[in-house]
């Protein structure tokens, strides 16, 4: 049974950088990453191979930049003038939080630096990475109403507290 749009889908992963095998990020033991399908949560190119999935599956999916965060943009790096770090302790690496034109979070991560400019990387740290998750499917279930308005998953035990994952419900989820 593949699973259809709207439907709350419980996973536990670990990813890793498919050329270096270096691992990047696992979910935690017992606390399997959900999320709504259809709805945008994850890559496009790992949703697309878990739906095909079935609750107790376990896979290799291997997700081409393309179908991940992009291919790694060149002209996303940008020099700009280091008084406006004024305070902040740079370091090569050190990732950055702003706000974009339409209000959202962005980061960014400091590329390189001198007395007089700061070089700024706008791309997502995984840009450019062909990347290879091992995911099992734990669970599966319809998202209620109100999960499939809002796009968050709510936890069976704390109700209308918020979804997890978002910090809301307090179940450290």
């Amino acid at each position: 049974m593949a699973f259809e749009n709207n439907m709350v889908v419980a996973f536990a992963y670990e990813l890793k950088d498919a050329d270096t095998k270096e691992i990047i990020d696992a979910s935690a033991e017992g606390y399997p990453l959900e999320f709504i399908t259809g709805k945008g949560h994850i890559i496009p190119g790992l949703e697309s191979e878990i739906v095909k999935m079935n609750v107790g599956d376990s896979a290799t999916v291997v997700v081409a930049p393309e179908e991940a965060y992009g291919v790694y943009n060149e002209e996303a790096i940008k020099a700009y003038p280091a008084e406006q770090f004024a305070g902040i302790e740079l370091a090569v690496g050190l990732p950055l939080y702003g706000q974009a034109e339409d209000g959202s979070t962005v980061q960014v991560t400091v590329k390189a630096f001198n007395e007089s400019e700061v070089t700024i990387d706008y791309n997502h740290p995984l840009a450019g990475k062909t990347l290879e998750f091992a995911v099992t499917i734990e669970s599966a279930r319809v998202a209620s109403a109100e999960e499939a308005m809002t796009g968050r998953v709510q936890c069976a035990d704390h109700g209308s507290k918020g979804g997890c994952g978002t910090g809301g419900c307090g179940c450290g989820h």
